[in-house]
């Protein structure tokens, strides 16, 4: 008899089954015990009978054969009628270090970490990566249905694609190059190699000096790149386009998972856009707070984020026209006002998730603003020479996705989307 997922199980089989999976929960009554048993699809409960008693602890491996039965006080209204179980695997623990079987683990995060596999058995946690692994599966089926190719750039470069200091450097065969900060010059250069439309989902690095509750040193990146547009609003409308279809896919496909974190996914509609400028007046005038120059911060994200909730009863908004200074060297100036660029920020419920905006597409206009960045334009050979042979314009954008999961499931740490973080204290697990 072949293995049967418990969630086939409540699809109302009607013959007898073989579960494996991990001993969730125990309650012996002496000569009845009820199981909860876990594997990878969900939980059910099993009724052993006394005479097929086996000595259990929590987190056994164990081989389950029996008859479903229906019973409406059991969970899911289903459970196993006992005819054999056996032990694979046992335990050697003296104290499980989290209580896993909780609906919540009443545990601080850096203790979910440092027991980070154990933690993940936990269904709310776990749960947490199958609507990450959703998002992503989302993204590759949108982009790739839209005409884009999918690709996979280097993570060791020979200088930074958004210039700063914010670059892990490595050693390579004596010489000094970095972790990559995104696939940014490689995506253009894609563009211009006559792909057109790409996009990636592949890890990016920075080494920013934060050990926030929102920042990482290590995550994952969702980046996409088009040619042949006329300005940003082209990004951003398929950007808009994309979470649009987001949110109704996942809607379905983890609804059990949404309904653990009690989320009810909004439809989006068309997203406001507003200008830097005037996202800073209205924080200004309407909440009293000032914004750093050419920018907003954490707490102005929050306040235009809780405007746009209010004026529209959408949560997300595209804020425009980022100062050129404020701008990687590649971003496009905006030809009616050259201080500002053709940029744009996502912001989530009070987070950015999304940068991104049109890219300079001619060679001379690039080489002089490398020299206005102070940049060498002789370091970056092999991305502006690209640029003489004939590029479209074009653009894109990247969406962090530890940080879309965690405003998707409303968690309270960065951390928390991340399988094993890496930030300013943690390189282990």
């Amino acid at each position: 008899m072949g293995r049967t997922l418990i969630k086939e199980i409540f699809k109302g089989l009607e013959c007898k089954v073989t579960i494996y999976g991990w001993v969730h929960k125990i309650r012996d009554l002496g000569n009845i015990t009820f199981l909860i048993i876990r594997d990878r699809s969900g939980m059910i409960q099993v009724v052993v009978d006394g005479k097929l008693k086996t000595d259990l602890r929590l987190e056994y491996v164990v081989k389950i054969t029996g008859m479903p039965v229906r019973n409406d006080k059991a969970p899911g209204n289903m459970e196993i009628d006992c005819e054999a179980i056996e032990v694979i695997s046992d335990t050697e623990y003296e104290m499980i270090p989290l209580q896993i079987n909780r609906e919540d683990i009443d545990s601080g995060i850096e203790a979910i970490l440092d027991n980070r596999v154990l933690s993940l058995r936990n269904p709310k946690i776990h749960s947490i990566f199958n609507v990450q692994q959703e998002i992503a599966s989302c993204f590759r089926d949108f982009f790739k249905s839209n005409g884009f190719t999918e690709i996979q750039t280097p993570k060791i470069v020979s200088e930074g694609t958004e210039g700063g200091s914010e670059l892990f450097p490595v050693k390579y065969f004596g010489r000094r190059v970095y972790l990559a900060q995104s696939p940014q010059f490689y995506k253009q250069m894609m563009v211009a190699a006559g792909y057109e439309r790409v996009f990636e989902i592949g890890h990016a690095y920075r080494a920013e000096l934060h050990n926030t509750a929102r920042h990482l040193n290590e995550y994952v990146s969702l980046d996409a790149e088009m040619g042949f547009i006329k300005d940003e609003n082209d990004i951003m409308n398929i950007e808009n386009e994309f979470l649009e279809y987001l949110f109704s896919t996942i809607s379905k496909t983890c609804e059990s998972e949404l309904n653990l974190y009690g989320i009810s996914l909004p439809k989006i509609g068309r997203i406001p856009r507003m200008t830097l400028q005037d996202a800073r007046g209205i924080i200004k005038d309407k909440y009293g707070k000032s914004s750093p120059q050419g920018n907003i911060d954490t707490e102005g994200e929050v306040l235009i984020c809780r405007y746009i909730k209010e004026k529209t009863g959408n949560d997300f908004v595209f804020l425009t026209k980022y100062p050129v200074k404020k701008r990687p060297v590649y971003a496009m100036p905006d030809p009616k006002n050259p201080d500002v660029t053709n940029s744009f920020d996502l912001l989530y419920d009070g987070l950015e998730i999304t940068t991104g905006g049109q890219r300079i597409h001619k060679y001379r206009m690039l080489y002089e603003n490398m020299k206005k960045f102070h940049l060498d334009p002789e370091k970056f050979g092999f991305y502006l020479d690209t640029f003489k042979y004939g590029v479209p314009p074009h653009g894109g954008f990247a969406i962090g996705l530890e940080r879309l999961t965690l405003k998707i499931l409303k968690l309270t740490n960065i951390r928390e989307a991340s399988l094993f973080p890496r930030d300013m204290e943690r390189v282990a697990p």
